[in-house]
């Protein structure tokens, strides 16, 4: 068969699309692809540092797509952006240790394994719960600087907004929360991820919505801000060690850069309890990928691998058709709506 860039045509082909779908979802929910890229690789056969180098790698440069749609929508908030980059960075070296901690004791593998599957099904439970209590009603405000509403903020954000310890910061949407809040959310969740060795991304954007109070659309496009910056020291070092692979990295961007973009766009037109619904699906479903992943290790059945990365594959179209079709259908209303308007 044909090879292009060392890999086969059909791989190839196989990586593009991949990457399209990712990117939407990449987009959408400000989420690192890690999580279903480095599983992919790895059962295909690649070398564990090149499926992490490689998926690392990956969420940079689609970090770096979808954060600048997110700033032509003005969806970052840079403020608050930087700040949580400080605690989750001192977060990250924590996490590590602890880490290195368990491993001299041998408990590691277990350990970290159960916890992040009771934490990703914990958080896709509770996103889904709240989302669907939700009566929002209507779509996203597309003015990132307006104010929000306080009916619109969480119960939990509330009660960490009042600790009204100095310095203030006042973010978009006209929210005020202590430095000291916001390093200390950052921490924790840079904290959880340094412990199970994920960008994060499934806990810092409810973390930003639920904890601190921004708009979603505001949470996906910071939390890609803050993504581009840890994806992008990761690949770096895992390059120089020979853990990153082009030709796979290379076409996986090709498809994202279109994926990312369209799942960007989408934030600005689906509902926002529809986003929190998706958000919570994917992690429910992740959380059972992974479950079903270190039940076949344990039990030393290795065809669970391949049920588990069908899972994987499955709930990310699944997902991310339902996140075009939303946004299909409701440009489809407002063009009927203008219609009807002009009529």
């Amino acid at each position: 068969m044909m090879e292009i860039f060392g890999i086969s045509a059909g791989l190839l082909a196989l990586f593009v699309a991949f990457g399209v779908l990712i990117g939407v979802l990449f987009g959408f929910f400000g989420m690192g692809g890690s999580f279903l890229v480095t599983p992919a690789l790895l059962v295909m056969g690649y070398p564990s540092r090149v499926a992490v180098g490689s998926g690392l790698a990956f969420v940079f440069g689609t970090s770096v797509i979808a954060t600048l749609k997110h700033r032509d929508l003005g969806q970052v908030d840079y403020k608050l952006g930087v700040s949580m980059i400080v605690g989750t960075t001192i977060g990250l070296e924590v996490g590590k240790e602890i880490v290195l901690h368990l491993e001299s004791l041998g408990l590691a593998g277990n350990i970290i394994s159960v916890t992040y599957v009771l934490l990703l099904g914990g958080i896709g439970l509770f996103v889904t719960r709240e989302a669907l209590k939700g009566d929002s009603g209507g779509g996203i405000d597309h003015d990132a600087d307006a104010d929000i509403d306080a009916d619109d903020i969480p119960e939990l954000a509330k009660k960490i907004q009042r600790y009204s310890l100095p310095p203030m910061l006042t973010l978009r949407g006209g929210v005020q929360v202590s430095l000291w809040m916001i390093l200390l959310v950052a921490f924790a969740t840079g904290l959880l991820s340094g412990f199970l060795g994920v960008g994060g991304g499934f806990i810092r954007m409810p973390a930003l919505f639920y904890l601190i109070g921004v708009p979603v659309p505001i949470a996906v496009g910071t939390d890609l801000f803050e993504i581009m910056f840890s994806g992008g020291i990761g690949s770096f070092l895992y390059a120089q060690s020979g853990g990153v692979d082009l030709s796979i990295v290379a076409p996986l961007l090709a498809g994202s850069a279109l994926g990312a973009r369209v799942g960007s766009a989408a934030t600005a037109i689906v509902n926002e309890d529809e986003i929190k619904i998706y958000f919570g699906l994917m992690l429910l479903l992740g959380a059972l990928a992974v479950a079903v992943r270190q039940i076949g290790n344990y039990i030393g059945v290795g065809v669970l691998d391949y049920v588990s990365m069908a899972l994987i594959l499955g709930s990310a179209l699944m997902v991310s058709g339902a996140v075009l079709y939303s946004a299909v259908k409701e440009i489809r209303a407002r063009e009927s709506t203008a219609s009807s308007t002009a009529d």
